[in-house]
């Protein structure tokens, strides 16, 4: 990463492939409905405090999504948004609401879709002092990617009872031999080679560089052969392709990789029994979206909840990438200065780190342990803690900026 001037810029690619960020970038964001009043705020303070610590500051371009524009511009998703996010290539968004009946399924699925943001990247870590449902949380040290394209994410469903979906069921009968209770709603389930490759390809290039030491392929193949089980084929498929001179399967060595990593596979249900069971068995986690959604969620759990876990939609071929807070809008809380603005702060560490700030965002991560070490923390770990300071959302995000 390179750094040219101290003018506000925009974020861009080179053509070796690589961000070029300028010491002060442009980068849009979107507040967030419900409690993003609250959180966006506190981790701005903290995200700014950080970069200037550093010789940055980021110049924030505020871009409508979800009901604060659905009030100003009469659209859920306005295309100026998502022009600016395609233009800036980096951006940070708080929680959106799923508007009921029309438009979009999910706007956060369809940010994904329209920019082509194929992994949904989500580390999963304990922070000392968090309280955890399990003993041992300090042995949760994982990187999910997630494929963030198609699946049954794809929204490929018919409701049952409407024509289509008696038309589809009489085809498939009449083609296959599908025998389909008339009763049914239908859904297809796409699983291709180019996203399952490209998905996998990432997590590998991950692990290289991060120095991780396996990459989990986890799939439910034993049941969907031709879908699920074909992303596990073509996991593999990449390995022996293109890293083999850096990551080996484990039918190549009978589990010793020597100094290589070690690329192994899991059924979807065993893996979701083993990340609790035997979290040091996992490390960097490559799946398919739908289970990519529920390992995520449960692995969230294990460390504190999905309250403090971050994520980042990425392209790592055209440079685009939103980072975003992985919990809902909690709209009853909203303007109470009183939830966590965890999740919304370490997705904006996880955006520092893939532009290159890594010493800014090192310096939050060390900052926000500080804090909670001290037991100040907002209402719902406080609920779970002894001896614990229940602060607001402000002041607890004031209280992390203090330790930097």
């Amino acid at each position: 990463m390179s750094e040219k001037t101290t003018m506000p810029e925009k974020i861009t690619m080179s053509l070796d492939g690589v961000l070029d960020v300028p010491a002060e970038p442009i980068i849009p964001f979107i507040e967030g409905d419900g409690t993003g009043v609250d959180i966006w705020p506190a981790a701005k303070l903290v995200l700014d405090a950080a970069a200037a610590r550093h010789g940055h500051r980021v110049h924030w371009k505020e871009v409508l999504a979800g009901e604060k524009a659905f009030k100003e511009t009469g659209e859920w998703l306005p295309p100026e948004t998502v022009a600016a996010f395609d233009d800036h290539l980096i951006g940070l968004k708080g929680p959106l609401t799923t508007p009921i009946g029309g438009g979009f399924r999910s706007l956060n699925v369809a940010l994904r879709q329209l920019l082509d943001l194929y992994v949904c990247l989500r580390p999963v870590r304990w922070f000392a002092g968090v309280p955890s449902p399990v003993r041992h949380p300090e042995n949760v040290d994982m990187v999910i990617f997630r494929e963030n394209t198609e699946d049954v994410y794809a929204g490929l469903e018919m409701q049952e009872g409407s024509e289509q979906a008696l038309q589809l069921i009489d085809y498939l009968e009449s083609s296959f031999g599908w025998s389909i209770r008339r009763d049914s709603g239908v859904g297809i389930k796409p699983v291709s080679e180019t996203a399952s490759k490209r998905l996998v390809r990432a997590a590998l290039t991950y692990a290289v560089r991060r120095g991780r030491r396996s990459v989990t392929l986890v799939h439910k193949g034993n049941i969907q052969k031709f879908t699920e089980g074909a992303f596990r084929a073509w996991g593999y498929e990449v390995v022996r392709d293109e890293f083999a001179d850096v990551a080996v399967a484990w039918d190549d060595c009978g589990g010793d990789p020597g100094d290589r990593i070690l690329v192994k596979d899991a059924i979807a249900d065993i893996a979701l029994q083993q990340v609790l069971t035997r979290p040091k068995e996992f490390d960097v986690i490559a799946t398919t979206n739908l289970n990519g959604d529920y390992i995520s969620d449960a692995l969230a759990a294990q460390v504190g909840g999905i309250g403090i876990a971050p994520g980042g939609n990425i392209n790592y071929v055209t440079g685009h990438g939103i980072f975003e807070a992985t919990h809902g809008t909690a709209p009853k809380y909203a303007g109470q200065d009183k939830v966590n603005p965890g999740s919304v702060l370490l997705s904006g560490v996880l955006m520092y780190e893939h532009i290159g700030w890594q010493d800014a965002a090192d310096d939050i991560v060390r900052a926000l342990e500080e804090t909670i070490a001290e037991k100040i923390v907002t209402y719902d770990f406080a609920r779970l803690m002894d001896g614990a300071t229940e602060v607001a959302c402000s002041q607890f995000a004031q209280a992390i900026a203090d330790r930097l």
